[in-house]
């Protein structure tokens, strides 16, 4: 088992790019050529370049699944649950969304399960996934673990990078940050794979997991922010948006 996990893209097409030649090029461990791409949704919503974003997640990614923004801009989720800066967002991004676009996220199931491999894709959380839950603490992970039944499941949403370690006996550990984990044959696991497009954890530099047998691990890939900004004022896009980029909250 070997994949680069991709989450939170966001219309970041600078961002993206980066990652996708970092592991095309090596970040990977010098295995990206062979390298699976999961895609844990969010492809649409804040950034300049939602098209280009969703052509190039759906030709690179093996598998994936849809976020709540990507559903928000499709009708299906109500976009009073967002904030108001987001709102404005998805209202631009629904003006310049195409036909194309649309399908390709409309393509996107809502869950994703890889049984040979023993892993479970979802945007939010495994538990009511079209409510589009946040899983940040151990009482929300105590909750989940009982609603996926494979070893590993994936997320995003949060744009937080974490893994969450449950041994067999039930007890819960968490490792957040920038390097990852070893996993243990006994124990299951949720894995937040961070964002590439919109990191906000401190760091703003793309963020993407590698997964294998043995190891989850993250992976910091710098990007050109300023031309994304610089897009993103063209477009009209909110400025908090535009600023919290360079900051990575």
């Amino acid at each position: 088992m070997e994949y680069a996990v991709i989450s939170d893209v966001h219309g970041n097409l600078e961002a993206l790019d980066a990652v996708l030649e970092d592991i095309s090029a090596g970040g990977a461990g010098g295995r990206g050529a062979k390298m699976k791409i999961l895609f844990l949704g969010d492809a649409v919503g804040y950034g300049p370049d939602p098209n280009a974003c969703v052509d190039a997640i759906r030709r690179h990614a093996f598998q994936g699944v849809a976020g709540n923004h990507d559903w928000a801009v499709l009708g299906l989720t109500d976009e009073t649950c967002f904030n108001p800066n987001a709102r404005a967002a998805i209202s631009w991004t629904d003006g310049v969304l195409t036909p194309g676009s649309r399908a390709a996220l409309e393509a996107l199931p809502l869950v994703k399960q890889l049984t040979e491999d023993g892993i479970f894709l979802v945007h939010g959380s495994p538990y009511e996934p079209e409510q589009w839950h946040y899983l940040l603490y151990f009482s929300e992970a105590q909750v989940n673990f009982e609603h996926f039944k494979q070893k590993i499941c994936l997320i995003g949403h949060s744009h937080l990078p974490f893994v969450m370690e449950r041994v067999p006996t039930g007890e819960i550990t968490a490792s957040k940050g920038q390097k990852g984990v070893k996993l243990d044959e006994s124990c299951r696991y949720i894995i937040n794979a961070g964002s590439v497009g919109q990191p906000r954890d401190g760091d703003p530099r793309a963020c993407y997991l590698l997964l294998s047998d043995e190891e989850a691990r993250f992976v910091r890939v710098p990007y050109d922010i300023r031309t994304t900004q610089e897009k993103m004022s063209a477009a009209g896009l909110p400025l908090p948006l535009i600023e919290r980029l360079a900051r990575g909250i």
